[in-house]
């Protein structure tokens, strides 16, 4: 009676800009005999991991650190250097103006509008304000960047941040695009 040994080796990487690439190599075998399981599964392994670490060597693509997002965050930008812009601009049903479509979510982007509305903030100091975290406005946002301006806003308008934490402790720092920490 033959006996099946199936092995599998695999191995993931990570890469600069939090990217990774993983190999994999399954192997489906018969041995006859039941003493040879040991020797035999010895060997697959020995064989599936150096299949695997010669493949793996070749990275192939590797983004660049600001792969993925749209705008990229200068190091430093002073509110007085911001040039005046239209805000927000009004958002029609769609919650798009002229168009051009918000790169956070959707829920992000109803939060941040509720929130403005909510305590009669000035959409141009939003703006400004996005422009000192991360270099870039509001609707050009990634979902991280949207989240951490969020955040900036309810620690300075009123929200979550004033109901007592769970844990007591202090709140956790921030890190943001531009290097910098809240």
């Amino acid at each position: 009676m033959a006996l099946k040994l199936i092995a599998n080796y695999s191995k993931r990487l990570g890469l600069p800009g939090y990217s990774s690439h993983q190999f994999s190599v399954c192997v489906e075998t018969e041995i006859s005999n039941i003493d040879d399981v040991a020797g035999e599964s010895s060997r697959l392994y020995d064989t599936l991991q150096k299949s695997v670490d010669e493949e793996i060597q070749n990275t192939g693509f590797v983004p660049d650190q600001g792969y993925g997002i749209s705008e990229q965050a200068p190091a430093k930008v002073s509110r007085s250097s911001i040039p005046p812009t239209n805000g927000m601009g009004d958002t029609g049903s769609n919650g798009h103006s002229n168009g051009a479509g918000w790169h956070c979510s959707d829920k992000q982007r109803d939060l941040i509008l509720n929130l403005v509305g909510q305590h009669g903030l000035e959409k141009q100091d939003i703006e400004n304000l996005s422009h000192e975290m991360f270099g870039a406005a509001v609707k050009g946002l990634n979902k991280l960047q949207a989240s951490g301006l969020i955040d900036r806003i309810l620690e300075e308008h009123g929200g979550r941040s004033h109901a007592p934490r769970r844990n007591g402790g202090p709140p956790r720092q921030r890190q943001y695009s531009n290097g910098g920490s809240r």
